[in-house]
Formats: structure tokens, sequence, C-alpha cells
């Protein structure tokens, strides 16, 4: 019988075999990290996909993820990345039991992050979406309030600003993917020269754009159905894959 554990092996090797070719496309070997977004998946797939070698693990749904946690806590090195919508009352959650933000897109959000953050904890890795396209139904900052954002969680000393996420329009054509990629690889650098940061952080590209993510700077793909299947969830705004 076709067991799990080779299902989820065949599904990765193709996705770090996508990954690894993008790489060598563009001369940026060993410079993408894998995010497995797993919402919606038990935990113990996410379990044979640790013991495959796969460490961080984006979720969407706090409950749900809370559980997967608690369930997988001997698991001493898996990173934990909170992917979703974040609400001012989940942020004490969130705050406890994840090592990664990347959907913060307002300073009130940060701001009880940092304050709920426990001394005993690293600072809380934190990306900024960004409404890189512009579109009226999607989370994330608008443009012009990003620089005054950046310098104000900058400051949050159990935040680590690592840099910035967006999920672009859907398009079908590569050089049409690259365009959101590359105006957000430039709004990093321009970031850290301006505020004299070290932000060094792309979350961006999905099963369907990768390639045009790490052609221009992504350090982050967050792939979902690729490597664990459909998701019964017909939520479609959150950053998966």
């Amino acid at each position: 019988m076709y067991n799990l554990m080779t299902l989820l092996q065949n599904r990765f090797q193709r996705v770090y075999d996508r990954i690894h070719q993008a790489e060598q496309t563009c001369n940026r070997h060993g410079q993408v990290q894998l995010l497995a977004v797993s919402k919606t998946k038990p935990a113990s797939m996410v379990r044979e996909a640790w013991h495959l070698g796969q460490k961080h693990f984006g979720e969407s749904y706090l409950q749900e993820a809370l559980g997967k946690i608690d369930e997988l806590n001997e698991l001493s090195d898996i990173h934990w990345h909170f992917i979703g919508p974040i609400q001012s009352n989940k942020t004490r959650d969130i705050s406890n039991h994840f090592d990664w933000v990347h959907s913060v897109d307002r300073l009130k959000v940060a701001q009880r992050l940092n304050d709920q953050r426990p001394e005993e904890l690293p600072p809380l890795n934190i990306c900024l979406q960004v409404n890189i396209s512009e579109e009226a139904s999607k989370s994330g900052i608008k443009l012009e309030e990003l620089p005054s954002l950046v310098q104000s969680i900058a400051s949050l000393p159990k935040l680590k600003l690592r840099g910035l996420m967006a999920i672009p329009a859907p398009e079908t054509d590569i050089e049409k993917q690259r365009e959101p990629f590359k105006k957000l690889a430039h709004l990093l650098n321009t970031l850290n020269d301006t505020f004299s940061l070290s932000m060094d952080t792309l979350s961006m590209g999905m099963t369907d754009d990768l390639e045009a993510a790490i052609a221009e700077g992504s350090t982050m793909i967050r792939i979902g159905t690729a490597l664990f299947g459909s998701r019964f969830s017909s939520d479609k705004t959150t950053p998966t894959g």
C-alpha cells in the first residue's frame, strides 16, 4: 500500500527540486527556505514531514494550531509560523506559542505581540504583510503607510523585524508574476537603507509562482497543497501555497 511517508516524501522532493532548479537558474544556491503550510492537516502529517527533515510549518487557524503545537511539543527543533489574519484577542496565544508571524499589518497588533511576548522567549520574528498589488479585497498594509509602520515596529524590544510578506494578485505569465515580487524586494532594500535596518526575509511565492518569486529574491516560499494535498477550507485569502 502506498503509505503516507512515501507520498509525502515524493511530494516534498518534487517541491525541493523546483526550488533548487529555480535557485540554480538565477545563481542563488541554498538561499531559499521552504515553509510547509500545514493548516487543516493533522499533527500526524506534520510529524511525518518533520521526520523527512522539514522543520518550518505555517498555520493560519489559531485554535487548530495550538492543538498541534501541544501534541508535537517534544519536537524541540520545530519552528511554527503564524501566517493568517490576526485578531487582537488572539495576540497573546500567538506571541506565546509561535516563532514567526508573517501577517502583521498594523501597529496595534505589533504592540500587543510585543507586550505579550514572554520574557524567557527570544524576540518574535516579524514579517509585515504588504498589499503589494493594492487590491481592495486583500489584507496588508498600504504602500504609503509602510515606512511609518516599519519605523515604529523596529523599536519594539521583543519583536525582531525580519522582512516583508505579500500575496500578489494571481497571474499565469511568469514575467507578470515577477513584477510585484520585484517591487517588494525593492521596498525591502529601500527600507533597510532608509532606516539602517538589516531585514533579511522576503516571504513571497507559492505553488504557482515560486519560480518568479525566487528570481526576484524570495528567501521563504510558502507551499501547502503541493506538499500535503488539497485542503477542506474554502479560504483563499491567507498566505498558503
